[in-house]
């Protein structure tokens, strides 16, 4: 593939400004989805215009297949052409994953987030195959997760491997958790994968670097904010981007800098704001009184 000018008319292909959004459930724990699509419909109402669901954010190890594909289904009903939904599909198994994908084709998904397994080992010629497994699987674009951190065994993809995988037709992009700025320059630099900051303290510098967007678990709360650093970059502002950036510094280490997950600490924050969340399921445990109190100071700070 060619080079794509992250600067052209052409649209990102899973939105921009992205909200890798909450699942929200009920006070007992059920799901949410009268709650997911008042969420959903807010978050683009505020800037994104994006949507990633059954992420980590979105609590996808605690959902069940069914659930998943209900949410898709009930978001994109909520939000139609407004937003581009991405659905989170990647398992450690293989033919789950390619069974997830297609559920979420059916449900009206506008694309697929798909990470390397979990806990197999498998090395990048397997992680490869695994990965257009799931792309061969539908007609939706793929945006791959390279998230080393969450694989449970470090599974980083490579640069090589990055460059094979684009040459498939439905490899759109990368949502980059890897902290790997020179596998990320080498890949923007020779393929046309569209590259999306997964880690919110990294949205404003690889923009810079030529990604077109971020996937955001900071954008739950403050959507505006998340997105005005992108428009003044991309206005010409470079310094108005900074300041902007500079001052969501400290509600990114809020949410994402502690031993409590984004799905804890956005959870906490939509609770406070009146928006739809409930509880987080088992393993996780709610934020304490503590950590939400630091939480919301964080925000007031982001919103001056």
């Amino acid at each position: 593939m060619t080079t794509t000018d992250t600067d052209s008319a052409t649209p990102p292909p899973f939105g921009r400004t992205a909200a890798a959004m909450i699942t929200p459930f009920t006070a007992d724990g059920a799901l949410d989805l009268d709650g997911a699509q008042r969420l959903a419909v807010h978050l683009v109402g505020e800037g994104c215009d994006g949507l990633v669901l059954s992420g980590t954010t979105g609590e996808s190890p605690t959902t069940t297949d069914a659930e998943k594909e209900a949410l898709v289904r009930a978001v994109a009903e909520a939000v139609g052409d407004r937003a581009l939904i991405t659905a989170g599909v990647g398992t450690s198994d293989t033919r789950h994953s390619v069974a997830l994908a297609r559920a979420a084709e059916r449900a009206g998904a506008h694309g697929l987030l798909v990470a390397a397994p979990a806990y197999s080992c498998p090395g990048q010629g397997a992680v490869a195959h695994h990965l257009r497994t799931v792309a061969d699987a539908t007609g939706l674009p793929v945006m791959l997760y390279d998230i080393p951190g969450r694989t449970g065994t470090g599974t980083a993809l490579a640069a090589d491997t990055l460059l094979r995988l684009a040459e498939h037709p439905r490899i759109r992009g990368v949502k980059d958790c890897a902290y790997d700025l020179m596998k990320t320059a080498k890949v923007l630099a020779t393929t046309g994968l569209a590259y999306y900051a997964g880690c919110d303290e990294q949205a404003l510098p690889l923009r810079a670097a030529g990604a077109v967007g971020c996937v955001s678990t900071v954008a739950n709360a403050a959507p505006r904010e998340v997105r005005a650093v992108l428009d003044a970059y991309d206005a010409g502002d470079p310094a108005g981007a900074t300041r902007r950036y500079l001052r969501l510094v400290p509600l990114i280490a809020a949410m994402m800098g502690t031993e409590h997950p984004g799905a804890v600490t956005a959870k906490a924050l939509l609770t406070m704001l009146g928006l739809p969340a409930g509880p987080v399921r088992a393993p996780l445990l709610a934020a304490g009184p503590e950590v939400t109190s630091a939480l919301a100071a964080a925000l007031k700070t982001a919103q001056q």
